[in-house]
C-alpha cells in the first residue's frame, strides 16, 4: 500500500493509514455504488470525504498499472491544487492511498476536505424564477472564469456542482469529482456544451447564455444556440434509456 499525503496534513498519517479498515465500519455513507463515498471525522476534528475506487477491470487495471493512463484517484488528488491556483473552488486534497498486488492496481482511496455547501444543481427545477435567475447569472460567471482559465470539467453534472448563497446574497460554487478534467483552450462550442447535462428551464439557460457570452466576449445568439442544441442532443438521447424525474424544457 502506498500513501501520498499533502504536507499540510502530514500529522494525520496514522488516521489515513487506517482508512481502508475504517471504511468497512465507520463514517456516514453518502454514495454506495460502483465506488463508495463516506464522510468521516479525523482525530483533530476535520470533516473529510473519502472515496474508495473499486478495483479496475482487467484491461483497465493493466492500463492504469503500466502508466498508460493515470489512475482516477491519483488524478483526483493532483488536480485540486491546479484548480485552486486558478481561483476555482474545489475541496482541498488531503491524501491518496493506492493498493497494488504484484504491481497491478486494486482499490484506491482519495481523501479530501468535505465541502460544506448544502446545495447541488438538482434543486434548480424546483426553484422560483426570481430565485434561479440570479443563481444562473452567478453560475455563468463562475463557469466562464473556469473556461477562461483553460479548465473544462468533463463531468459537469448537477451532482458535481455544489453551491451556497451567503448572508450577503453572494453565491459560492465548488466543483467535485474532478478526475476527468481537460486542461487547455475551451472554445465557445466546447464551453456551451459543458452546460448540456444540467437541469433547468429555458429561461434559466437563456440567462446563463447571456452572462456567459458577455464574460467571454462572445456572441449571445451563438452561445444560446449552442447551449440549447447541445442540451437537446444530450437529453433526447438520455431520455431514451432513463426515466427523468423532472419536466424537460428543451
Amino acid at each position: 500500500m502506498s500513501i501520498r499525503i499533502a504536507d499540510k496534513y502530514a500529522h494525520l498519517r496514522p488516521f489515513i493509514e487506517s482508512i481502508p479498515e475504517r471504511m468497512e465500519h465507520e463514517g456516514e455513507t453518502i454514495h454506495n455504488g460502483r465506488n463508495l463515498i463516506k464522510v468521516m471525522q479525523t482525530p483533530d476534528g476535520l470533516t473529510v470525504n473519502v472515496k474508495r475506487y473499486h478495483a479496475p477491470h482487467f484491461l483497465n487495471a493493466i492500463i492504469y498499472s503500466t502508466s498508460l493512463r493515470t489512475p482516477k484517484g491519483q488524478r483526483a488528488y493532483e488536480y485540486p491544487s491546479i484548480l485552486l491556483s486558478k481561483g476555482v473552488e474545489t475541496p482541498e486534497a488531503v491524501a491518496y492511498i493506492e493498493n497494488r498486488v504484484m504491481g497491478i492496481l486494486k482499490e484506491s482511496y482519495f481523501i479530501s476536505l468535505q465541502c460544506p455547501y448544502p446545495n447541488r444543481f438538482y434543486e434548480v427545477v424546483k426553484m422560483k424564477e426570481e430565485e434561479c435567475l440570479p443563481l444562473a447569472e452567478a453560475f455563468a460567471r463562475f463557469t466562464a472564469h473556469m473556461h477562461e482559465e483553460q479548465l473544462l470539467h468533463r463531468d459537469y453534472s448537477p451532482g458535481n456542482i455544489l453551491w451556497q448563497k451567503d448572508d450577503k446574497g453572494e453565491y459560492h460554487f465548488s466543483v467535485v469529482d474532478i478526475n476527468r478534467m481537460y486542461f487547455g483552450e475551451v472554445t465557445m462550442k466546447a464551453g456551451c456544451a459543458n452546460f448540456a447535462r444540467l437541469w433547468g428551464s429555458k429561461k434559466f439557460f437563456k440567462r446563463i447564455a447571456e452572462v456567459y457570452a458577455k464574460e467571454r466576449g462572445m456572441n449571445y445568439e451563438d452561445c444560446l444556440s449552442n447551449i440549447m442544441e447541445q442540451r437537446k442532443l444530450f437529453w433526447t438521447k438520455y431520455s431514451k434509456r432513463h426515466n427523468i424525474s423532472f419536466e424537460l424544457d428543451l
